[in-house]
């Protein structure tokens, strides 16, 4: 009989073990902004939504899905309000997500990447942890870093994780542009960012 209750014991106690243990795959969001009518910022041919598209689709491309899951909120050349972003963000309840954007300025002189992160964010101090990461993951010789700043965008206030909007350069800049628009360039960017969150 001992042996039976010690056999039923163990065999609890594997199940239980077995529905607790947790998944340690990191679940992060890579958000490429702007979409369909929205083509965010533009230089002659060249337009903010697709350079985010296509370095989105690298990252995933690229990424090893056994230590961290990507999901890309938006696929298509789709447009998805800011509503619905952070709605499917916090249905998704992931690790990380990282809204990617151009930047564009009026003096063409201004240069390279920065990120942002909101104070409103309860994970204020990770998002702005990840975001140093990020920036020296990705800066170097041909897009340089211009660091980590403070914005109240809809996605980084309202996330209920760590949020980073992510400036990748400038495409009214020529030296950005040329990079951020570059096969080598976006390869290098894609797994830059999958480095720094692993």
């Amino acid at each position: 009989m001992k042996k039976v209750l010690a056999f039923l014991s163990l065999c609890l106690f594997i199940s239980l073990v077995s529905f607790t243990t947790p998944n340690n795959k990191k679940l992060v969001v890579i958000d490429a902004g702007h979409g369909g009518h929205d083509q965010g910022t533009t230089y002659t041919k060249w337009n903010e939504k697709d350079i985010v598209a296509q370095i989105s689709k690298k990252i995933f491309e690229k990424n090893d899905p056994s230590t961290v899951k990507i999901v890309l909120l938006r696929d298509t050349d789709n447009f998805i309000s800011l509503t619905d972003r952070v709605n499917k963000i916090n249905e998704l309840n992931p690790d990380l997500v990282i809204s990617l954007h151009i930047n564009a300025n009026a003096k063409t002189d201004t240069s390279g990447i920065e990120a942002y992160v909101s104070e409103n964010n309860s994970h204020h101090e990770a998002s702005k942890e990840q975001a140093r990461k990020l920036i020296e993951a990705i800066a170097n010789d041909k897009l340089q870093s211009r660091g980590v700043k403070q914005a109240n965008f809809t996605i980084l206030k309202k996330s209920n994780c760590p949020a980073i909007s992510l400036e990748l350069g400038f495409i009214s800049n020529e030296n950005d542009r040329k990079y951020i628009t570059s096969e080598e360039g976006q390869n290098e960017i894609a797994t830059n960012i999958i480095k720094s969150i692993q």
